[in-house]
């Protein structure tokens, strides 16, 4: 253990040219590297392992390894049946035990480099498995501009369905374990963070430049796209956001006077600026975007709080007390920047469309497990998610009704029937909820377990009561479902001043806006029980229901970052007659996704790349076999040109489907399993 704790302190030295306390290590490393610095103009030149030989090809360079070194990388990746990511590690971890002159194989640590040129012996001690370099950390490049992490299988041909199938593997592992593997990728120097590898790269890269789009289209565009200031402007003007975090972080000073805080996904800045203002001795503001670390450093700087780093590692006399991370949580473990269990104080404003939408608050339970001490603070500390009825007012049919005296209410009835297949993030007045509100599900961020951001729940809801005095049964359509969240400062750690911040419809709106699930018919509802009875479906106008019970999963989708939706309307009767909603549909399921939002036009062609095409092909094949297909509003922050090819996409694959049944349409049950 206490060997890759040094390894990845060596990794954190190199990447860190600033570090003066890294000189010991970077001497080790020119002792390596002296005699052969790698020639800028040929980038292909390839550095040996073990000595300061550079080759043109891996075949050469591994030829000699094995003649002259005792490796035997192809052996050894044959019968170990290692992986592109298996290999990839081995060449990181083989190079951080040369660079302190200890034996890969053995562990023997030699007094120079010639004393280990000479001891090198080929490999044993393997068979069982124990592999020393089966662990995450060397999935980071051990050595900058490492040339050859681009070419160990530049033989190897590489098909289309092979990177997909690879592709789809990375996918499932990041989700299943919940660790985020691209994020060492993406952040190494050998898969730039803001472009994919180039064309003009020999076609042993395809494996790479697909795991780069695949990554990309998840982590890196997601920190990239709040990389806009647009982004921030507008969640720091959200008067509410912004004023219910100030109040619970200065509002509090017994809370903060003195406390080391940690900031998760600091943007600006803005909450840890609040944390200085508050009295915090140490503010850890860590961002995973690159661009928004360097301006909360500029800013932090403008406003004299940035903590200034002495040559020892200490911190200067007189420096501010905000140090900025530049790094994903998950990273920032194996970087120990951090001590465990030290931080006071957690805050973050992670909260998404309909609460959990990007899938932030599990890198938030990772960080309290970590860093927060035993009783320490999560700001907020408590979260909750309600859901109500909406009536027609909430939908669009009320505009197209009259549009200078003309009825185009067609218009509205159709982009309603196409709302029942995604969910709308809109801003609905309290005015226009016709139910009552019933609690969704409550989440205790000091207790609660990560995989508890899926869950499922079921309410009742009913019309909602009026303070007039009903004679005549009072009957109103519910269109669909909206659902909002609250998340509360409570007195448990802000005793002077425990504050809530609301995106309900009946406070003023915020950024957020609320969450419309639209049923695929309206609901009729009524207070009171009809004078005459009906054998038609329950909710229909000459039957209508008096409650509507529906049951709602939320859960993490297939795709990274993103949440799938399951809804479940059945509507009940005076005399407690249940009927599925509408009549024969079981289940509505909707995928709450955007994973091509970062590309723009300047791709011309979105199908002359076979790996960026089979992940749209993937995507589209999938809104069919759901029979989910959404509208083109769906899109509307991608790209023309993406957007008509993705839908070319989706009718071929309708078109398809169509062949297999000889011409009959399918008909696709949308249950959940």
């Amino acid at each position: 253990m206490e060997d890759k704790e040094e390894d990845l302190h060596n990794m954190e030295d190199i990447d860190d040219d600033d570090d003066d306390g890294s000189e010991e290590e970077e001497q080790n490393w020119e002792d390596l590297t002296a005699d052969g610095e790698e020639d800028e103009e040929n980038a292909l030149e390839l550095l040996c392992l073990f000595c300061d030989l550079k080759y043109n090809s891996s075949n050469s360079l591994f030829d000699h390894c094995c003649l002259s070194h005792s490796f035997d990388f192809g052996s050894m990746k044959t019968t170990m049946k290692l992986d592109f990511y298996g290999c990839l590690k081995l060449i990181n971890y083989v190079r951080s035990q040369v660079a302190r002159n200890r034996c890969w194989s053995c562990g023997s640590t030699c007094n120079s480099r010639q004393e280990l040129l000479d001891h090198l012996h080929e490999s044993f001690g393997f068979e069982g498995g124990n592999l020393p370099w089966d662990n995450d950390m060397y999935l980071k490049p051990y050595m900058e501009e490492d040339h050859l992490l681009y070419s160990f299988d530049e033989d190897e041909e590489v098909d289309d369905d092979d990177v997909v199938r690879n592709l789809d593997g990375v996918e499932k592992m990041c989700i299943e374990e919940k660790a985020d593997l691209e994020s060492y990728v993406s952040s190494s120097k050998f898969i730039e963070s803001n472009e994919v590898i180039s064309d003009e790269k020999k076609s042993n890269s395809v494996f790479v430049n697909a795991v780069n789009r695949g990554i990309m289209i998840v982590n890196k565009d997601y920190f990239g796209s709040y990389s806009s200031f647009g982004i921030h402007k507008e969640m720091i003007s959200d008067k509410v956001r912004t004023d219910a975090y100030r109040q619970a972080i200065v509002g509090n000073p017994s809370l903060l006077k003195g406390a080391v805080v940690l900031d998760v996904g600091c943007g600006t800045g803005i909450l840890s600026l609040f944390a200085a203002q508050a009295g915090a001795s140490i503010v850890n503001a860590v961002e995973a975007s690159d661009k928004m670390a360097s301006v909360a450093s500029q800013i932090s700087k403008d406003n004299c709080l940035l903590q200034n780093q002495a040559s020892n590692g200490g911190t200067k006399p007189g420096s501010g007390v905000i140090k900025v991370i530049n790094s994903m949580v998950e990273d920032l473990i194996e970087s120990r920047q951090i001590q465990p269990h030290s931080v006071d104080v957690l805050v973050s404003e992670w909260m998404g469309y309909c609460l959990l939408y990007e899938s932030m608050l599990s890198s938030v339970l990772v960080a309290r497990d970590h860093w927060l001490k035993p009783g320490g603070a999560i700001l907020p500390d408590t979260a909750t998610m309600f859901v109500a009825g909406f009536g027609k007012g909430a939908t669009s049919i009320p505009f197209w009704e009259n549009v200078y005296g003309f009825n185009m209410s067609s218009i509205g009835k159709e982009l309603v029937a196409d709302a029942a297949h995604i969910p709308i993030v809109d801003v609905v007045d309290g005015n226009n909820l016709v139910t009552n509100t019933a609690l969704l599900q409550a989440f205790d961020l000091v207790t609660m377990k990560p995989d508890e951001v899926d869950f499922t729940a079921s309410v009742q809801l009913e019309l909602k009561s009026s303070n007039s005095i009903e004679v005549e049964p009072t009957i109103s359509k519910c269109y669909g479902v909206v659902l909002w969240f609250e998340t509360s400062f409570t007195s448990r750690f802000c005793k002077e001043a425990p504050t809530v911040l609301s995106t309900s419809p009946y406070t003023p709106p915020t950024h957020w806006s609320q969450t419309l699930l639209t049923f695929c018919e309206p609901i009729s509802l009524t207070s009171k029980m009809l004078t005459t009875k009906s054998s038609s479906t329950v909710g229909s106008e000459v039957n209508p229901a008096v409650k509507i019970e529906t049951r709602i999963s939320i859960a993490r989708g297939v795709e990274h970052r993103s949440i799938d939706i399951s809804l479940e309307v059945t509507t009940i009767g005076f005399d407690g007659q249940k009927q599925k909603w509408p009549k024969g549909d079981q289940n509505t399921q909707v995928h709450v996704s955007n994973p091509f939002s970062a590309l723009d036009d300047t791709t011309q062609s979105y199908d002359s790349s076979p790996e960026l095409n089979a992940t749209l092909k993937k995507s589209a094949k999938k809104y069919v076999d759901t029979n989910t297909i959404p509208t083109p509003d769906a899109f509307l922050t991608w790209p023309t040109a993406l957007k008509d090819y993705y839908y070319s996409l989706i009718k071929d694959a309708q078109e398809e489907v169509e062949s297999e049944t000889d011409g009959t349409a399918r008909l696709m049950s949308t249950d959940v399993p």
